[in-house]
């Protein structure tokens, strides 16, 4: 007997990057951490909370901080909507604005939680494929019947390209229904498109503390948007979805603008070596704009070395995406763990394996 819903039963769910076992010594290069402690400032406030006790409920829109971040992005608090990872702010605009049998728009290949989470509601989804050198035709912002919600990763993952602001702009005019940005790798790109949402109320822009703040283990994310939107949202959002502990640590974090800037500093540089190592080696690797590459080889297949750098304790992302190609994303690590790679990977590639 079925107890389930038709749409829970048909789908296979989102399947996160592998994660190794407990006190396995491997490289971790295929989910997009940082590689470095998060500020000292995180756990201080974590302990400052933790001190005044864990008996009351946090503040149900986390406004210690929706206050911290205000002066940070030079927006109202009111203006952000404090979620459990950004994946939950993804999850609530998918609930607010997509019904059953209505449509969510995404690019591909992107990621793929996008889909699942139309499929969740029981909607529709349509992807509208990049071009070659990833950007996207006028079709993202053509009208569709049922439209109700667009998905933007900016930049996108597995490329880690951008799509210029301008163009995001006279995407969201065109669309009948609202676009969201996620940004979730924003901070090591050279735009944003924070500045749009005052433009244009149909612009949301989310962003997650899990990659540039070094907090992926914390869960916290937020998006901002016009006051209307964000007092729509709260409503769907769980009551205390975010707790205490997450608040004070995000709140500190994203106050510490000196370790963000040289963080992203060191990311970059790294980053850098990443793509002229893996250059190097013969392999079309995509200018980045966040903290990972994508790496597609004209000549060698990509799921044999991700297999044998498994093999050798370095866990990169295999990805194959239908009608596209497949190829490896791999995460900027320390210089250390870049070179681990690269000098393996050569190995890999000059036995033939």
């Amino acid at each position: 007997m079925c107890y389930f819903r038709p749409e829970i039963e048909a789908i296979s769910g989102y399947v996160p990057g592998e994660q190794p076992g407990h006190g396995e010594a491997v490289v971790k290069l295929n989910t997009n951490e940082n590689p470095y402690p998060a500020s000292p400032a995180v756990a201080e406030a974590i302990r400052a909370a933790l001190d005044r006790g864990l008996g009351r409920y946090p503040h149900p829109l986390g406004q210690p901080f929706r206050e911290a971040a205000a002066a940070v992005l030079g927006v109202p608090p009111d203006w952000i909507l404090c979620g459990n990872g950004s994946d939950d702010i993804l999850t609530i605009a998918t609930r607010a604005f997509v019904g059953a049998g209505q449509l969510l728009r995404l690019p591909y290949p992107s990621y793929v939680l996008y889909k699942t989470l139309a499929d969740l509601q029981g909607a529709r989804s349509e992807e509208v494929r990049f071009e070659a050198d990833w950007t996207l035709s006028d079709r993202f912002a053509a009208g569709s019947e049922g439209l109700r919600l667009v998905f933007l990763p900016n930049p996108n993952s597995p490329s880690g390209t951008v799509i210029p602001p301008q163009c995001v702009l006279e995407f969201a005019r065109r669309l009948p229904c609202p676009l969201l940005v996620d940004e979730a790798y924003a901070d090591f790109a050279e735009t944003n498109c924070l500045d749009l949402v005052a433009e244009e109320e149909k612009i949301l822009v989310s962003r997650t503390l899990s990659k540039s703040y070094g907090l992926a283990g914390l869960r916290f994310g937020y998006v901002v948007g016009q006051p209307r939107m964000i007092e729509q949202l709260a409503k769907v959002k769980d009551s205390y979805n975010c707790d205490a502990l997450a608040i004070a640590g995000a709140a500190a974090a994203i106050t510490d603008r000196d370790w963000l800037a040289e963080n992203r500093a060191k990311i970059l540089a790294t980053r850098a070596s990443l793509v002229e190592g893996m250059r190097r080696l013969g392999f079309i690797t995509v200018d980045s704009q966040a903290n990972f590459t994508w790496n597609v080889h004209p000549e060698r297949p990509a799921q044999p070395l991700y297999q044998g750098l498994k093999q050798r304790g370095i866990l990169v992302r295999y990805m194959n995406y239908p009608g596209w190609g497949d190829g490896l994303r791999i995460s900027v690590g320390t210089d250390e763990q870049i070179d681990r790679t690269l000098r393996l990977l050569r190995e890999l590639m000059a036995s033939g394996k």
